[in-house]
């Protein structure tokens, strides 16, 4: 899961209102983090957006007090922040104000590009497709890219896995961090023989349907329907789930109904949620310098957590036990997660895993050490380090999932 600590930012303003369009950054000092902050303006629309690549945060529209060539306020209200700030030459300089904390900051003009060296460049050697399947049951429509193994001919039945996404709404590529995931292991499997379906989150890109209104449920329900889409085309050899974190919970609970033929699951908690909470929370809050615990026990996260979103996902997931369904997976399933994982730990997550599929001969767990939630090579496990990090999955990671996927 995706921790989204929204603790930022920013401000922001220039000088003439043609002169204050395009794209700013700057940097905020929030306590012990360093935050890219990166504004976008348009006088002409009256739109102001955000970015903060280390959390995740990408083009957040926040809510225009006033834009004029000579200041510019703008709020994000839920977060309680504000940003205001006047143009001076070459720069927007002034205040950023989230609650009783305040700090000065100056925005430049430019953009922030990152290196991605596994992303995968055209011309590609293989064959894609772009898809729909439907969830008739919630009238949604999902979006995605069938990608099948290079030298593939039709008749020529091959495995394939459908890719189900984290946290927070997705696209097919599970984009985040100014990565994409989702799109090098698509494109690794397709070099090793396997195919895959990816697909956008309902209500996300080409996708319909309502993210904010979905719990966990709901996206098992629309894998569902992907996983019966994929049986019925009587292409593939075996059909499979490879989720990523709450895509690994996903992938459990449909091997629970006995649906797929592998589940991988990459960093899928396997235990309670909310005590898993209470480990995630504790040792973000211990990584970013904190010194004392942030929560006591599970009573304290749930009324954390439903403080800051009290969204029917949240109440959903946070009462969420995945041990019956890990208990009830009778297919084969490689359970893979990061030593330096600080959203699903390994010291709670790997005993549910091993007590949960005991009883499961072709059950594989394995920890990569030094890799964090995202299965980069990051040993203090901050997800704030992964826009900074140019690996975007350790390739280790892919040859073990492509190998004991074509080993079945």
């Amino acid at each position: 899961m995706k921790l989204i600590l929204f603790l930022f930012f920013m401000l922001c303003q220039p000088i003439a209102a043609q002169d204050i369009d395009g794209t700013w950054k700057g940097t905020l000092e929030a306590g012990t983090q360093r935050l890219t902050i990166v504004l976008r303006v348009s006088t002409a629309q009256n739109t102001v957006t955000m970015d903060v690549p280390e959390q995740g945060v990408e083009r957040l529209p926040l809510k225009v007090n006033t834009l004029r060539a000579d200041s510019i306020d703008v709020a994000f209200d839920r977060l309680a922040l504000r940003i205001t700030a006047v143009p001076t030459p070459g720069a927007l300089v002034g205040r950023f104000q989230q609650g009783m904390f305040a700090t000065p900051l100056t925005l430049r003009p430019g953009t922030v590009t990152y290196n991605r060296p596994q992303q995968p460049q055209p011309p590609y050697p293989y064959e894609t497709r772009q898809v729909t399947f439907r969830n008739d049951n919630d009238c949604v429509l999902l979006a995605g890219t069938l990608t099948l193994p290079v030298g593939y001919k039709q008749g020529r039945r091959v495995p394939v896995a459908l890719m189900v996404t984290g946290s927070g709404p997705q696209n097919r590529d599970e984009e985040l961090f100014y990565h994409k995931p989702f799109f090098v292991m698509a494109d690794y499997l397709a070099r090793h023989g396997i195919a895959t379906l990816r697909y956008d989150d309902r209500g996300v890109a080409a996708s319909t349907g309502n993210f904010a209104t979905a719990t966990t449920h709901d996206f098992v329900a629309d894998a569902r329907c992907g996983l019966a889409w994929l049986k019925a085309t009587r292409m593939f050899s075996k059909v499979g789930v490879v989720g990523h974190s709450e895509g690994g919970m996903v992938a459990f609970m449909l091997a629970s109904e006995h649906l797929p033929d592998f589940i991988v699951s990459l960093a899928g908690p396997a235990c309670r949620i909310d005590t898993m909470m209470v480990m995630q929370l504790n040792g973000l809050g211990k990584a970013q310098g904190a010194t004392a615990n942030v929560v006591a026990d599970t009573r304290e996260v749930r009324s954390m957590l439903l403080r800051q979103a009290n969204t029917p996902w949240m109440r959903q997931f946070i009462d969420t036990d995945m041990r019956p369904y890990v208990r009830a997976t009778r297919c084969p399933v490689l359970a893979l997660g990061g030593e330096a994982d600080l959203n699903v730990p390994p010291a709670i997550n790997t005993p549910a895993l091993k007590a949960g599929l005991s009883h499961n001969q072709h059950a594989t767990i394995k920890v990569y050490p030094g890799l964090s939630h995202s299965f980069q090579f990051n040993p203090s496990g901050l997800p704030s380090n992964a826009v900074n990090i140019d690996q975007t999955i350790a390739p280790c990671v892919l040859a073990d999932i492509a190998r004991w996927i074509n080993a079945l």
